[in-house]
């Protein structure tokens, strides 16, 4: 064998379950191989803080890029076929392509934040972006606080990824049986969605567009979490590009963006965003966080009472989701009410002066 550091021949076998493929290196090789995951094991903190910072970053640009693009799909509504009837215009607004760039940014800082930490912390920390499009108002300001200190809980408990040494391992995880009936079951219900329940309700049930975009984006995480780790070890040397299963996964990552963007879009258009925000956020954390849950593992050796907070933490952030909208819708109709009461008030005031006027009009005295 050759003493250079990094000689080395490839022997493809079997070895238990998996298929591996052994790679014969030179002991000073070995040697760096060796430093480097122990150097990596004790990053496993920081590894999850980048992975926290990028997601807290990501939502800021996801929140602001949901107000971009609403402006957008209004004006690109006023002047030609809205994007819930199946219009297009919308690629012609400015505005509809600012928030398309800032959601991009976000996106792709969301993207990398999964390379780095498991996605049952980054998901959970999308709740942010819900805050930044809201004006806190009242017990608006407790649902905020509920969703930070959810997110606070997630991100303590959270677990040390395990990351896959190269996309031959994560396709094995991608091929096991459990995750094979979850993606099935998922296509199965997306086709159906698209194709029975659409046509019939997708004006007026908003749950078939936020189904279809939840569903898609599921999978949509799990592909992109397989991309970046594919990156990540290409950068260290460690080329996954070759693999055709790498892809793959970037042709599922595709597929799947472009059909949450075109129903996220027809989502937006139709309904209240207010509404469809945090309806899609509770669909689409739920359905990322079971998908990983079954092809990852995230929660394997993890003892119960960290599992139980994270659920906990989950739930917290869900419910001060529910409280933030809840709060905003209220006060909006209580603005209504108060418009209409005022108005009531002053038309009874006209009445009542109309009245006045008559009873001590000429005509009233006369008699």
């Amino acid at each position: 064998m050759c003493d250079s550091l990094w000689a080395f021949d490839s022997i493809p076998f079997l070895a238990g379950k998996r298929g591996a493929t052994i790679y014969l290196l030179s002991s000073s090789a070995i040697q760096v191989l060796d430093s480097q995951r122990e150097r990596e094991r004790g990053m496993g903190v920081s590894e999850n803080s980048k992975g926290l910072i990028l997601a807290v970053v990501s939502s800021v640009f996801i929140g602001a890029s949901f107000i971009l693009k609403k402006k957008g799909l209004k004006r690109a509504g006023a002047h030609g076929t809205r994007a819930g009837g199946g219009g297009y215009t919308y690629l012609l607004e400015p505005l509809w392509w600012a928030g398309m760039v800032i959601m991009i940014i976000g996106e792709v800082s969301n993207f990398v934040a999964y390379i780095y930490a498991p996605a049952v912390l980054v998901t959970p920390l999308g709740a942010l972006s819900i805050i930044v499009r809201e004006q806190l108002q009242k017990m608006g300001i407790l649902g905020c606080i509920s969703c930070i200190v959810g997110s606070v809980v997630i991100v303590i408990h959270a677990p040390q990824e395990q990351t896959p040494n190269s996309v031959q391992e994560i396709w094995d995880l991608a091929t096991q049986p459990a995750f094979l009936v979850y993606v099935a079951a998922t296509i199965s219900i997306v086709l159906a969605l698209i194709s029975h329940f659409e046509p019939r309700y997708g004006q007026t049930n908003m749950l078939v567009y936020l189904g279809i975009c939840s569903l898609m984006g599921s999978l949509t995480v799990m592909s992109i979490k397989a991309i970046g780790i594919a990156i990540k070890l290409t950068i260290e040397g460690i080329n996954q590009i070759a693999y055709p299963q790498t892809w793959f996964f970037f042709s599922v990552a595709t597929i799947c963006v472009i059909t949450q963007l075109n129903y996220l879009n027809k989502a937006l258009d139709t309904f209240n965003a207010a509404i469809v925000s945090p309806v899609y956020y509770v669909m689409f954390t739920t359905l990322t966080i079971i998908a990983s849950a079954i092809m990852f593992k995230d929660w394997s050796g993890q003892n119960a009472s960290s599992i139980a907070s994270e659920i906990c933490g989950f739930i917290t952030v869900l419910s001060g989701t529910i409280i933030l909208h809840a709060t905003r819708d209220k006060e909006q109709s209580n603005i209504q009410e108060g418009l209409k009461w005022y108005i009531g008030e002053d038309s009874m005031k006209g009445l009542e002066d109309e009245h006045l006027i008559l009873i001590n009009g000429p005509e009233y005295n006369e008699h």
